[in-house]
């Protein structure tokens, strides 16, 4: 038999590509074919769903240190940029150690231009896991001087469906923002509204996703940037629903699972594919929100063996469930 793992990372313990693996060698020692894909869906892990890093580029990290940024370049000159590899939350250390105001997307548009003079003409840029709330300003601010966008096709891998404005209120917080510092980043997207419409014609205030990433997401818009959604381009780019034509199981999965899973996330973008194909999907997850009927078969880390045992081992407690899955889809050996 032939199984396609397709997860998302749990997040905080494990990334697509280890939950990959995992399940995948469960597969393998029941003597099946396991096809392993890693999913994302525009956050981090998005690289690695592409094939992972093949570039590092210095740039200017979000609170004005340098950092060594990696990225990939592909053989049909599309590149792929996590911007938390330039302006992410860990790069500071969490919310503990940014500083919300002064947060920039300076590195994540220097490496756009990065990869432009690398020859790229199509560039995606996953959004997850900023540390930054400036509307995308300071990538704006690396990016224009250079005048290379144009011939440029720009995507931007949303993982959220978040407003512009609404970015500071809904993410601040995240990223170690106060009261009072949420009110002061809602007024400045409030203006960078203005400024991006008289400045490039573009309503960013109209853009469903435009706050992906505080604001990113939109202020790469206003220069020309097309907004999707990031399991889409993934899927697309993997070629996932060709792949889920040629098994006869699909296993997914994602560290916890609620409504919001099956609203443009891995698992349900993987279960709608699968279920298009008439393929089964099941998934596996640390937990479940216990006021949400999945509409897929769901094997959680929690009932197996409890929350803080799969904390402490997360592979393990992943290849425990793994198990369970393939016995119980009639794949044992």
């Amino acid at each position: 038999m032939r199984v396609l793992v397709a997860p998302d990372k749990f997040k905080g313990t494990a990334t697509a590509e280890a939950v990959t693996q995992a399940i995948a060698s469960v597969v393998e020692a029941a003597g099946h074919v396991a096809v392993p894909q890693p999913m994302a869906d525009g956050g981090e892990g998005t690289l690695e769903a592409f094939g992972g890093a093949n570039r590092t580029t210095t740039v200017t990290g979000p609170l004005g240190d340098p950092v060594e940024a990696a990225w990939r370049l592909g053989s049909k000159r599309t590149a792929v940029i996590e911007m938390a590899r330039a302006s992410g939350l860990t790069l500071v250390g969490g919310p503990e150690g940014n500083d919300p105001l002064s947060a920039s997307t300076t590195g994540t548009g220097e490496l756009i231009d990065a990869a432009v003079g690398r020859g790229a003409d199509h560039i995606i840029v996953a959004v997850g896991g900023s540390a930054t709330t400036d509307g995308g300003w300071g990538a704006i601010q690396a990016l224009v001087p250079t005048g290379r966008l144009r011939g440029l096709y720009l995507q931007v891998a949303c993982d959220v469906r978040t407003s512009f404005v609404d970015a500071a209120a809904v993410f601040g917080p995240q990223k170690g923002a106060s009261a009072a510092q949420v009110k002061l980043l809602t007024r400045r997207l409030e203006r960078l509204v203005q400024v991006y419409e008289e400045q490039w014609g573009v309503d960013v205030s109209s853009l469903t996703g435009a706050g992906a990433a505080g604001g990113l997401a939109g202020g790469l818009a206003a220069l020309g940037a097309q907004l999707s959604n990031g399991f889409e381009v993934v899927a697309d780019a993997v070629g996932l629903y060709d792949q889920i034509e040629t098994v006869d199981l699909v296993i997914t999965g994602e560290g916890a699972v609620d409504a919001t899973s099956f609203e443009g996330k891995v698992v349900g973008g993987v279960a709608a594919l699968a279920a298009d194909a008439g393929v089964p999907a099941v998934a596996i997850a640390g937990r479940v929100d216990p006021e949400f009927e999945p509409p897929i078969p769901v094997h959680t880390l929690e009932h197996a063996v409890g929350l803080d045992a799969a904390m402490t081992d997360p592979l393990d407690a992943l290849t425990q469930v793994a198990r369970q899955v393939v016995a119980v889809a009639g794949f044992a050996s």
